[in-house]
């Protein structure tokens, strides 16, 4: 079975989670929830005008007279509200601007998921990254241990494995701290999407001690972070790209490490390597680029690129639905 089958036919077997989408008037969003609801992947909620919502579906020949429809703005949900406000006083924020804030579909999904009214929430087909992941942070917050919002890409080789790549989209350079929390984001989405046992490398362009530089010694203490933070996940570093994929070359430049020669996680040491290995894995490859998938939140909230097509739409809310 391929990745997509894989994830599709998990998502349904899965219980049936509910994922918000914010950006309920955008066609591709509608047409991709009906797709959802049909197939029974997850619980879709479409959140917007709702009025304005149906007028589009009616336009485009879309049934979505069995998907909820939760518009903000006549919610007037004073909890929400006020814990909203009391979540951003620090920074400045009146009663009034937290009552406002609480009009747009983002924070206000962004609150149900974390009021356990909901599962998680897609969007970005619409609104920029920034938007999206502000959102999700203010209200919703980091997951336990994690210290920094992330990213990965799931890659589909030709021969059919499947690789995780971070992070490929968010952190521009990292520190050791934020590498730690990427490595050990991705290798949480990809035992929850996978459900294999994932084994992490933590590339450079030096492989035990090949090389000195700053660089390289960012990487090992992130990967000692990691160790002691989660004694028990698999994960070198250390490690240049062929000694963590080729088992021949591991052997010869790490004899004894648990995850050269067959790491299926991959964390780059910053963005620029991480953006360009993904693109290169990629056009060069021809393997399929799923993502990217965003982590390190307590609970989901992920985005969407504004070009997205509908599959990527269902696709990303399957594995969505599997992390929540």
């Amino acid at each position: 079975m391929d990745f997509i089958s894989q994830i599709r036919q998990s998502a349904r077997q899965a219980e049936n989670k509910k994922i918000l989408f914010p950006e309920g008037e955008d066609p591709r969003i509608l047409e991709a929830v009906t797709i959802l609801k049909k197939e029974n992947f997850i619980e879709p909620v479409l959140l917007g005008t709702k009025t304005d919502i149906e007028s589009i579906a009616e336009k485009n020949n879309f049934d979505i007279s069995s998907i909820e429809i939760v518009d903000p703005i006549l919610q007037k949900n004073t909890d929400f509200n006020k814990l909203y406000f009391e979540l951003r006083k620090h920074k400045g924020m009146t009663e009034g601007q937290a009552a406002e804030t609480m009009k747009n579909p983002l924070f206000y999904a962004a609150m149900m998921i974390r009021n356990n009214q909901a599962d998680g929430a897609l969007a970005g087909a619409v609104n920029t990254t920034g938007n999206v992941l502000r959102a999700a942070i203010q209200v919703i917050g980091l997951a336990e241990n994690i210290t920094a919002v992330s990213s990965c890409f799931f890659m589909v080789l030709k021969d059919g494995q499947v690789f995780t790549f971070g992070d490929c989209a968010v952190i521009p350079d990292p520190d050791a701290e934020q590498l730690a929390s990427i490595a050990l984001s991705t290798s949480e989405t990809y035992l929850k999407v996978m459900h294999q046992t994932p084994y992490v490398a933590m590339l450079s362009f030096s492989t035990k001690g090949s090389a000195r530089h700053d660089n390289v010694s960012k990487v090992i203490e992130a990967t000692e972070l990691v160790k002691r933070q989660k004694p028990t996940l698999n994960i070198d570093g250390e490690l240049q790209f062929d000694a963590a994929y080729n088992k021949q070359i591991a052997e010869s430049k790490a004899p004894g490490s648990p995850v050269a020669g067959k790491a299926n996680v991959y964390i780059f040491p910053d963005l620029d390597s991480g953006n360009i290995g993904y693109k290169l894995t990629q056009r060069l490859g021809g393997a399929q680029a799923i993502g990217p998938i965003i982590q390190g939140l307590a609970k989901p909230y992920n985005d969407l690129s504004r070009g997205c097509s509908v599959e990527d739409v269902v696709n990303t809310a399957c594995i969505l639905g599997l992390m929540a």
